[in-house]
């Protein structure tokens, strides 16, 4: 049997077991996925997990039953990528033939002192509950400083604003105004909304260091009671020991058809991934598709094909009852794009469902 090893349940990796499950897999193929919970989490909503307004019970996505997939339970150690062998933190070794590393993000500190140490994450399941456990036992009228103003900054403190109407709630980015990335006048509507609901938004923000009970902008203390990081992702520690060419943010470069050069057995997707477009977990989807096609292709032995992939766009929340998108080149703002993210909830869950 050849074994298709993909290390990573989320949203690229999932994207490609489900589109090589769906259209005849080999006989004599199997496929290991290697993941460290029994679910996947729908990492999009941790926000609303980490402010409290759904459990986590409703973030779960069941990984799929078939008979030609293995499911194994462990945290990835080390990747030698030579022996084609991977290593659980056990010293448990897996081998394979083929290899997906699907395995995300984490948080990216910039080497500012105190900034692991003394701040709340949202990039993985557990973090994020221990986050939502720090947010929820902040005494009322207490303070919450958030870094980062970019989409996840900016719906974590919506949605914390309406679990936590006692807090005091502040936004810190290093540039002029929240969602930097976005056309200005969709920018302008969240600041807006920030200001009608009390959350304050501080540009020009440049972190030096972080203390238990107060962020430095330089030498000026911003005092608060927790705070939440947002301020930059990077893959994950194992892919940052892989010694292969990477691109400035430390992400693997890979061909045309997603796999490394010196390894064509060895694919990457998602935020491990040096591509032409912003890490998200739509691009993830979109690449593990694509990347089944390539493997299946290569099992007919015929040269792939593939199209340019097309995102649809970006949608945000701002609590659950106003929201905020870009679709193409379109800004759009208030309910509908609220509605929209909801719906596409509702069908990612009952996709991998």
């Amino acid at each position: 049997m050849r074994t298709l090893l993909v290390l990573g349940g989320g949203y690229g990796g999932l994207a490609l077991i489900q589109k090589l499950l769906d259209n005849h897999l080999p006989h004599d193929v199997e496929i290991v996925l290697i993941d460290r919970m029994p679910y996947q989490g729908i990492k999009t909503e941790y926000y609303a997990l980490a402010a409290g307004t759904v459990t986590d019970f409703h973030l779960r996505i069941q990984f799929p039953l078939h008979p030609r997939l293995t499911v194994r339970y462990g945290e990835v150690g080390s990747i030698d990528l030579e022996s084609r062998m991977i290593f659980l933190n056990t010293g448990e070794p897996i081998s394979y033939d083929i290899l997906a590393i699907a395995l995300g993000c984490t948080d990216n500190y910039h080497n500012i002192p105190g900034a692991e140490e003394h701040t709340c994450s949202i990039q993985s399941f557990s973090g994020t509950r221990e986050t939502y456990r720090r947010l929820n036992d902040v005494k009322p009228y207490g303070t919450v400083n958030i870094v980062g103003g970019g989409l996840s900054g900016v719906e974590i403190a919506a949605e914390l604003r309406e679990s936590r109407p006692d807090l005091n709630i502040s936004i810190l980015d290093r540039g002029e105004r929240v969602l930097s990335s976005f056309p200005a006048k969709l920018s302008q509507y969240v600041e807006e909304w920030f200001s009608e609901h009390h959350v304050e938004t501080l540009g020009h923000i440049s972190v030096s260091h972080v203390e238990k009970d107060a962020i430095f902008n330089g030498t000026q203390a911003i005092p608060g009671d927790v705070t939440v990081w947002t301020a930059g992702i990077q893959p994950v520690q194992v892919v940052q020991q892989l010694e292969l060419p990477k691109d400035r943010s430390g992400r693997i470069i890979v061909g045309p058809y997603y796999n490394v050069a010196d390894y064509p057995e060895v694919y990457v997707i998602g935020d491990c991934a040096s591509l032409p477009f912003a890490p998200s977990a739509q691009a993830a989807g979109a690449q593990g598709e694509q990347v089944a096609q390539v493997i299946q292709a290569l099992w007919r032995d015929e040269t792939p094909k593939l199209h340019k992939i097309k995102l649809k766009g970006t949608l945000g929340s701002l609590g659950k009852n106003a929201g905020f998108g870009l679709m193409g080149r379109r800004s759009v703002m208030g309910r509908v794009p609220r509605l929209l993210k909801s719906g596409v909830l509702w069908m990612s869950k009952r996709h991998f469902g």
